[in-house]
């Protein structure tokens, strides 16, 4: 009888031929299987690389949670229960947040329905977000304009508008670690913070700023805040557990004048910011414009803004309606040297038929595509999400007690998972 041969051992392959490997995966869910496989293949194969989906609008009252996948031009859906009742307020690390109408704010990793809860909105933070008063009856939030005695009840489509406007986290709050939460409050130079798992309430912070902040970046273990005007001010969350940061203005980081519909990001640890130069033609009453990429190393004595004209192997990611964008290497056919924004700039107010608009950055040339879910009538796009499809700890196995102890407590996390939740979607064709 013949001896049986010993399988090969595949975890012992050399990094840089499973980092080949990994750059020809077709989609996503062929990332997940690969990285499942272990943990030399999982490190091969970062969460980075991951090609993100489009999250389209959310229906309250249903319980599901609709995508796009770009890559595969479907659209999908998921059963989410915990989604039920809630708005979306922010898209940060592959985790959504959804709050409800008394404000209170859960955490939810749509691919593996881990959940997290944040402290909901308390007076403070409803004073500093909104320029009309605000209080609170019997768990349900009120505003009362002007002096008029009667108060309206704030209904869940208005909640975003009122309180959180944005949610963006320091990391995932299942990764190990301290994860932060920093919102962008509804009209405020104010921001509102908290730490995953052990503040019971949120901390105000003064931005410095003079307008009303607009997004929030996270950026070589900073946040940024930024205007409407796009001024900056940066502040950290290290330092002691009760300490409140202090937020240092940044006038130097000005955006060039005339660029407009702006949006940041971090890649490679620097600042970048996409716009639309606009060019009118008085003549014919009609305009034009081009898709420009600027970017600034924080740490330099003097950071200031420099045109980026090619970005190489990378893929941007921009979002319209939530402001968090990112970039990649993609493994899911996305284009590279590409700009893919979640809704055209200057689409048109009655075509509810969701669109992407792609920019090529070198020709600094764009175009819409054809709607991609003509089922899908309503509102904007929301904004991109990169799957997270493994719990964080997971990966950690090694961290420090100390850090382990210091995670939010996250709830209903499976053990990791090599597709996502596949009974649960249902593709749209």
């Amino acid at each position: 009888m013949a001896q049986r041969q010993p399988l090969p051992d595949w975890s012992s392959m050399p990094r840089d031929l499973l980092q080949s490997i990994g750059r020809r995966l077709a989609s996503g869910h062929d990332a997940a299987s690969f990285r499942s496989a272990c943990s030399p293949w999982r490190a091969a194969v970062p969460f980075a690389t991951f090609g993100p989906l489009l999250l389209l609008p959310l229906d309250p009252d249903s319980g599901t949670v609709s995508f796009y996948c770009v890559s595969e031009e479907k659209a999908f859906s998921l059963t989410l229960p915990d989604a039920r009742g809630k708005v979306p307020c922010g898209s940060s690390c592959g985790w959504l947040a959804l709050m409800d109408e008394a404000a209170s704010v859960t955490l939810l990793n749509p691919f593996t329905g881990a959940r997290v809860d944040l402290p909901p909105a308390d007076e403070h933070v409803a004073a500093a977000s909104s320029w009309e008063r605000v209080s609170k009856v019997r768990g349900r939030w009120f505003l009362r304009s002007g002096n008029a005695l009667a108060a309206n009840a704030i209904k869940l489509e208005e909640m975003r508008g009122v309180f959180f406007h944005e949610i963006v986290l320091s990391a995932p709050p299942d990764a190990g670690r301290e994860c932060v939460a920093v919102a962008v409050l509804a009209s405020s130079t104010e921001v509102a913070f908290c730490r995953a798992g052990v503040d019971s309430a949120w901390t105000l912070l003064d931005t410095k700023l003079e307008c009303s902040v607009a997004s929030i970046v996270h950026c070589q273990d900073k946040f940024l805040a930024i205007d409407v005007t796009g001024e900056i001010s940066i502040f950290s969350s290290n330092g002691a557990a009760d300490a409140t940061p202090t937020a240092t203005p940044l006038p130097s980081l000005s955006p060039p004048a005339g660029l407009c519909h702006r949006s940041y990001l971090e890649s490679d640890g620097e600042l970048h910011m996409v716009g639309a130069m606009v060019s009118t033609f008085h003549e014919t009453q009609e305009f034009a414009y081009r898709s420009m990429i600027y970017k600034c190393n924080l740490l330099d004595r003097a950071p200031e803004w420099t045109r980026v004209k090619d970005v190489g192997d990378l893929t941007l990611f921009v979002s319209k309606n939530f402001s968090e964008s990112f970039s990649g290497t993609s493994v899911s056919k996305y284009k590279k040297n590409i700009i893919y924004f979640s809704e055209p700039l200057y689409g048109d107010p009655f075509d509810l038929a969701h669109r992407l608009e792609i920019a090529d950055v070198a020709a600094s040339a764009s175009k819409v595509m054809k709607p991609f879910s003509e089922k899908m009538l309503g509102s904007e796009a929301l904004g991109w999400i990169r799957p997270n499809l493994w719990k964080g700890g997971a990966i950690r196995k090694h961290e420090e007690k100390s850090q382990a102890e210091a995670a939010p407590k996250v709830t209903d996390a499976p053990e990791p998972v090599a597709e996502v939740n596949a009974r649960a979607v249902k593709f749209n064709t």
